[in-house]
């Protein structure tokens, strides 16, 4: 049986194995559910129940027809007397497909599967599974299924891929590396740091926010889209060179050793000085899916208020790939309370409710959220409820527009599914459909992170320069 959870889509904090980079691809929101149990379909099915609520599905950018089986797997064989290899497909592999099948057939955000025959789809990959299949090409041709629907949010993990997105999520990363988060930006070839686990090799080499990481050993981090997280592996006490360029600055060679990295993602602060003597509190916030990351913003609050108020808030989301409901709902919650907007479905609408609480008039301070094209998932929704409810004022360029909400499956193997089951909608501005437009700022400036240090940077001017003039 599978447990279902929900998260919201965006792209998934990807642990590698003893990796040192925290490489950011999609991140999601969770609730636990109830379970399901699995009926085969009929192959005379089709029509399409009536649905309370049907969204507009995106222009998928292909459309997916169901391939003719043509897969020849090389398997882990079972040797005959006469060496004929017998490929068989386990029955909880059968077990974790019938699952699978089900639950997007009955759950998935689109009536329609965007215009897939889900039950040919059935017939298909369940005769592949007949001819057999190893446990590495099982997991495989689940992706493939998944990636027919052709929504580029949906996905699915194999059970090691699991285990560490969990890790990743309670706050208690504790792997071999050098100690930093980063985002691939294939415009640089390079990985952008956006966060420095404290006493790290990377901390103690002087590593920060905003550098960039070109290559490891002399060989580029970055070809294209293809990041090669296999130069940052290693075994503990290994030696590396990670060659790093600042902001402003010319590339430098950094010398580091690997070691066991624990801990979590911290969230950067600082307070900035306006010309006329205001005080603006800055918060960098580049992830939601870590359980620490509300504390945390919590702790900041306390901190820059300790000796006197703030005349403002800077909450950058320009790097915010998203993450868990609960760890969004509970930062929202030092700036906002009550039902907030709507997740909905085929079936039904919910609100989402944030219960307020105040640190040293949090809840009164004018906000100034940052927003970008890396803001991704819960990060567009954090912002965008901010800005519907006439509390932030939003600078930066439009964001992605990535809204879906994700349900978690978690299979009786220990793999699990993310697939599209909700979509947000705003309190006050229900028109506004997020997921096609994006979240619009008030005022748009683009920024070159690899081009300015943090107090330098256009955004943050603005920011300063708004709340002077305000």
């Amino acid at each position: 049986m599978s447990r279902k959870f929900i998260w919201i889509i965006a792209g998934i904090l990807l642990i590698a194995s003893q990796a040192c980079t925290l490489s950011v691809e999609t991140i999601f929101q969770h609730r636990e559910l109830l379970s399901s149990t699995f009926t085969p379909p009929t192959t005379n099915t089709t029509s399409i129940p009536t649905a309370t609520f049907t969204p507009v599905p995106p222009t998928p950018t292909f459309t997916p027809s169901v391939p003719s089986a043509t897969l020849t797997p090389n398997l882990s064989p079972t040797q005959t007397a006469t060496n004929t290899v017998i490929v068989t497909t386990s029955p909880l592999q059968i077990e974790v497909f019938e699952e699978l099948w089900k639950i997007i057939d009955e759950e998935y955000l689109y009536e329609d599967h965007n215009g897939l025959d889900w039950d040919a789809v059935y017939i298909e990959y369940r005769n592949r599974l007949d001819r057999g299949m190893s446990e590495s090409d099982f997991h495989k041709t689940m992706q493939e299924m998944i990636d027919l629907l052709g929504d580029e949010h949906s996905t699915y993990f194999t059970p090691h891929e699991a285990h560490k997105e969990d890790s990743a999520l309670s706050g208690s990363l504790n792997y071999v590396g050098i100690g930093i988060l980063t985002l691939p930006l294939p415009e640089e070839n390079s990985l952008f740091i956006l966060s420095v686990i404290p006493d790290s090799p990377a901390a103690k080499a002087g590593l920060k926010p905003r550098d960039m990481i070109l290559a490891v050993d002399g060989e580029e981090i970055l070809e294209g889209t293809s990041e090669k997280s296999d130069l940052l592996r290693g075994e503990a006490g290994t030696t590396l060179v990670v060659t790093v360029q600042s902001p402003g600055a010319e590339p430098r060679d950094v010398p580091l050793r690997r070691c066991r990295v624990q801990g979590g993602i911290s969230v950067p602060f600082q307070i900035f000085t306006t010309p006329g003597g205001k005080r603006i509190g800055y918060i960098f916030l580049v992830t939601f899916n870590d359980n620490t990351v509300d504390e945390q913003v919590g702790e900041a609050l306390r901190l820059m208020t300790a000796d006197s108020t703030l005349d403002g808030l800077i909450i950058d989301l320009r790097m915010n790939q998203g993450g868990a409901s609960n760890v969004t709902r509970n930062t929202l919650s030092y700036f906002t309370k009550g039902v907030v907007g709507y997740y909905v479905n085929r079936k039904q609408e919910e609100p989402f409710t944030v219960n307020g609480r105040d640190i040293s008039g949090s809840q009164e301070i004018p906000l100034v959220v940052l927003v970008g094209k890396h803001t991704v998932s819960f990060g567009e929704i954090f912002a965008g409820i901010l800005h519907d409810l006439g509390r932030a004022y939003l600078i930066g360029e439009t964001t992605q527009g990535n809204v879906e909400i994700l349900y978690i499956y978690r299979f009786p193997d220990g793999s699990r599914a993310w697939i599209a089951h909700d979509t947000f909608r705003p309190l006050n501005n229900s028109q506004q459909d997020w997921e096609l437009s994006g979240i619009i700022p008030d005022f748009n400036v683009t920024s070159d992170w690899n081009m300015a240090n943090l107090d330098d940077e256009p955004a943050i001017k603005a920011a300063l320069e708004y709340f002077e003039q305000n």
